[in-house]
């Protein structure tokens, strides 16, 4: 079920963006609201384990981290959150389906997808980022239906024979890359018009208006509320949304 489209982006907050997310931080007094896994911070040549449990389902995800590549080496909350949202909708919604991961950095929600059962997987992002993304996709044991491809927002989109689903989280993040990404979001819709979007993103900067200004030129957005921890993640400041291009 999706909720009517909006036009007001979540308020951002200063808080640390992973207080309310992760069970057993050191310190938390929100462990009663917590939704995701423990996670240990980690910038270079780190490794982690991540654990996405709902009713009758449980993927197991092993991850290596390095900022050194850039930001995308690190996982970051928006990934995790639409991790688990795919993770609840479970395997039968994988069935058939050719995933696409836009921005895909450590991989891990390509991961979940070709986990899930998802027969074919793209996992994509910018060069200096490929050995990591490939590293993860042979460590977790996906790499027979995982394809790792460079994808550069604004470029030429490679040709897919069929792409069903579409992942994009924590892609909002560098002002200039806005009209890059929408144009990327733009041309793969149109190639794949059954295609489904889901975009995950964390309110950071009052600069992330302008993405959402320049996307509604072509798509409307509708919040996922089909997700019972949604109101945990809303509050601090990630929304997941279900985007729907403009006719």
């Amino acid at each position: 079920m999706i909720s009517t489209p909006h036009a007001d982006e979540p308020v951002s907050d200063d808080r640390d963006f992973l207080r309310g997310f992760s069970k057993g931080n050191a310190g938390s007094d929100d462990d009663h609201d917590a939704i995701l896994p423990a996670q240990k911070p980690s910038f270079r040549d780190e490794s982690m384990e991540l654990l996405f449990e709902t009713p009758g389902t449980s993927i197991n995800v092993s991850l290596s981290v390095d900022a050194g590549p850039g930001c995308g080496g690190v996982a970051w909350p928006a990934g995790e959150v639409l991790s688990k949202y795919l993770t609840r909708r479970g395997s039968a919604c994988m069935t058939g389906k050719t995933c696409l991961e836009l921005g895909s950095g450590t991989g891990l929600v390509g991961i979940v997808a070709a986990k899930l059962g998802a027969p074919r997987v793209f996992v994509t992002d910018q060069a200096p980022m490929l050995p990591l993304l490939d590293a993860n996709v042979r460590k977790n044991g996906v790499a027979g239906k995982t394809k790792v491809l460079e994808l550069n927002w604004g470029d030429d989109i490679p040709t897919f024979a069929a792409v069903d689903l579409i992942l994009a989280a924590d892609c909002v993040y560098f002002e200039p890359a806005f009209p890059l990404l929408c144009k990327t979001l733009r041309e793969l819709q149109d190639a794949h018009p059954s295609s489904e979007i889901l975009f995950s993103y964390k309110k950071r900067r009052k600069a992330d208006k302008r993405f959402f200004s320049l996307l509604k030129k072509d798509f409307r957005w509708y919040e996922v509320d089909d997700d019972p921890d949604h109101l945990v993640y809303k509050r601090d400041g990630i929304s997941l949304l279900r985007l729907a291009r403009k006719t």
